[in-house]
């Protein structure tokens, strides 16, 4: 039997204090599986793009996820699709979950992650450019641990934005750089192809994560301030490929360090009150399988879901 895990499913059983435990968990030890997740991209002859991610794999785990994604920019939601969770030792499909709760839980959350290894201690305003279903779980992860003084968003839907200000107790900015000249960390979670920010728009000390460079041409921001910036990512190759290292314009070759090397101490991360700090993660396939799994082993414990017979 399969057990379908729709979104108001996932929403009943996935804790983020639990997620953001698998996620860290995750970072540390995924390196230690010697298959290598994939990520394939291809344009559609339609508005938008599909994605596989394959396999999500972790040490420990007797199970894999295979994940299918539509992304269609112009849609509500942006992003559909399915992820598989198959059992390891013979490929039973265990569950079938909705992908796009997954995937703005983990994206999210492994963002809040990132932010709060690399962001000031004591910083009082946090940013929102882009506030949609990712910007949603990263506030969540952040805010179950700290609590900024202050928050202001930023939108190109002013409904949302106003929607958003209102359900955090934020405020409303007129634009990206409006944020950026508040905000001592800034989170951005948008589809934009043009960078929203450049050097001259930021201040030294800040930190900022940016969610929509996981493709090919997306941008959020301008080579200069990656440039300036100690940069940090999920995965090197990937993100010199389809992620932040492949913007055009950028002198560097790599990032300076991935979350991996920054949990385990590998590299210190932010080493002054002044240095500009960015994290910019494509997202792997492990992540899908660390989230998945935990909804699953809830979700069987609790009886939530329907499971249905797919061979009958």
């Amino acid at each position: 039997m399969t057990r379908v895990l729709t979104r108001s499913d996932l929403e009943a059983v996935l804790e983020p204090a639990a997620c953001l435990a698998a996620l860290r968990d995750g970072f540390r030890t995924a390196d230690a599986v010697t298959v290598s997740g994939r990520r394939v991209r291809t344009d559609l002859p339609f508005p938008g793009t599909a994605t596989a991610l394959i396999p999500g794999l972790l040490p420990g785990v007797d199970a894999y996820t295979v994940k299918v994604n539509a992304k269609f920019p112009g849609a509500r939601p942006a992003l559909r699709g399915v992820i598989c969770l198959h059992a390891g030792a013979d490929g039973e499909l265990l569950a079938l979950l909705d992908s796009a709760t997954v995937t703005a839980w983990r994206t999210g959350l492994a963002a809040a992650l990132g932010t709060g290894l690399l962001a000031p201690a004591d910083y009082d305003v946090l940013g929102v450019i882009g506030a949609g279903a990712q910007a949603e779980s990263t506030l969540r992860g952040l805010t179950s641990e700290r609590r900024p003084r202050d928050l202001v968003v930023h939108d190109t839907d002013p409904g949302r934005a106003a929607a958003f200000a209102a359900r955090h107790g934020g405020r409303v900015l007129g634009s990206a750089r409006a944020v950026a000249d508040a905000a001592d960390v800034v989170l951005l979670a948008t589809w934009s192809r043009a960078p929203l920010l450049a050097l001259a728009d930021t201040r030294a000390g800040q930190h900022f994560t940016s969610l929509g460079t996981d493709e090919p041409g997306k941008r959020e921001l301008a080579a200069d301030l990656l440039d300036a910036a100690l940069l940090v990512v999920d995965d090197r190759e990937l993100a010199a490929r389809t992620g932040v290292s492949a913007a055009p314009g950028l002198s560097r070759t790599a990032a300076d360090a991935t979350l991996t090397d920054i949990l385990r101490g590998t590299h210190p991360g932010r080493t002054s009150r002044l240095q500009r700090t960015v994290y910019a993660p494509v997202g792997l396939p492990w992540q899908d399988l660390a989230l998945a799994w935990s909804a699953f082993r809830a979700a069987e414990r609790r009886g939530i879901g329907t499971t249905v017979d797919l061979l009958g």
